[in-house]
Parts: C-alpha cells; sequence; structure tokens
C-alpha cells in the first residue's frame, strides 16, 4: 500500500469516529467558525496544534511557518492576524516555538543564501542581538533552549507592533497575546509570557 493512502483510511477512521460521537459533528462546522484563539506555530511536523492542545475542529486558526515567525514583509501572517482579530474577533494570540527547532538551529549555526536563508534573516538577526547573553550559557543544548525562548518572545513583539493588534488595543481591551514553547522531550507546553495591552506584561 503506498503511504499517502494511510493517510485516506485514517480519514475515514477519524470521520466515523466523530460522527459516532454526534452525528452532525461535520453539520455544525459548516456555516461558519468562531475561534476563541489565533495560533501561530512552527510548520514542524512533529507539533500539531490540536493535538497538542486537545482542541477540536473549529477552536484553533492556526497559521504555521518555519520558526513561528511574524515578519512585517510576511503578507501570509499580516493576513491571518486581520483575519483573525477584525473578521473572527479572536480572544487570544498564541505564539509558540518548540525546543529543537530546526529553523532556529540552522539560523545560529549558518549564513547561507537562497529562500531558506532569506527567510532565516529575523532569527538571525536576534541571535547576534542576544549574543551576550547566550555566550554566557556553556551547555550548548541549554543555549539552543534559550534561544528558541528569545526568538518566541521577538516574535511576540511583533505580534504586538502589528497595525491591527495596536488598533484592537486601541478600540478596547483586544486579544491577549501569549509566548509559549512546546518541548519536545516532553509533551509539555510552557508559557513565557502574556502580553495583554502596552505596558501591562505578565511573564509567566
Amino acid at each position: 500500500m503506498d503511504r499517502y493512502v494511510k493517510l485516506l483510511l485514517s480519514n475515514e477512521a477519524w470521520m466515523k469516529e466523530k460522527l459516532d460521537l454526534c452525528e452532525d459533528f461535520f453539520q455544525s462546522t459548516v456555516s461558519g467558525q468562531k475561534p476563541e484563539f489565533l495560533w501561530i506555530g512552527c510548520s514542524d511536523s512533529r507539533i500539531p496544534a490540536e493535538d497538542i492542545t486537545g482542541s477540536e475542529p473549529g477552536e484553533l486558526f492556526v497559521h504555521r511557518n518555519i520558526a513561528n515567525q511574524v515578519s512585517e514583509s510576511d503578507l501570509s501572517v499580516l493576513s491571518v492576524l486581520q483575519h483573525g482579530v477584525e473578521v473572527l474577533r479572536v480572544s487570544h494570540i498564541i505564539v509558540c516555538g518548540h525546543y529543537h527547532c530546526g529553523g532556529v538551529w540552522h539560523a545560529m549555526h549558518h549564513e547561507d543564501s537562497g529562500v531558506i536563508g532569506l527567510w532565516l534573516n529575523n532569527v538571525r538577526a536576534i541571535y547576534r542581538r542576544y549574543a551576550g547573553e547566550l555566550d554566557q550559557v556553556s551547555d550548548s543544548a541549554l543555549r539552543f533552549d534559550r534561544m528558541v525562548e528569545l526568538n518566541v518572545a521577538a516574535q511576540l513583539r511583533n505580534v504586538a507592533q502589528t497595525a491591527v493588534v495596536r488598533q484592537a488595543w486601541a478600540e478596547g481591551e483586544g486579544p491577549h497575546l501569549h509566548g509559549w514553547v512546546y518541548d519536545l522531550r516532553t509533551g509539555k507546553l510552557k508559557e513565557l509570557e502574556t502580553l495583554t495591552r502596552p505596558g501591562k506584561s505578565s511573564p509567566a
């Protein structure tokens, strides 16, 4: 059997499981979506957002890219943010990185060209910005973990600086912003920081 067929068969089993629990499960999702959370995560295949948070279809509005970046030049993530905030009215935006992130590791160890090199320039800039702090961490694994956390914190602030979030905050409470890290070694989500409005932050 071709391996891709397994995905189709698994879908059949998943569909049957959902219908056994609720016969109108799929019909209830057709009319629209009203997720409370916008998830900005890494494209890494080992971090399925819905699975690690126990979420059902319709609960997470998801955007993923390499190293969970939020860049002012990336129309894809900016359009997701605008739709999430202005149309879906999400209450929470989560930027979730993960330990052992290949994109972060690549940015730390390579100065390459090409598309991936351009994409990781922002992460590389964060690495240079915090070089003094990171150089103080003698253990290479802990240094890598810390860089993953610094990248999440930087991307969280990039979200906070977008026009759509600043406008939402100016008009009212707006979405709460959360920086999380997923630990592949344990399966645990670690909360790093929460931003609510300018001047209000809550490091976890």
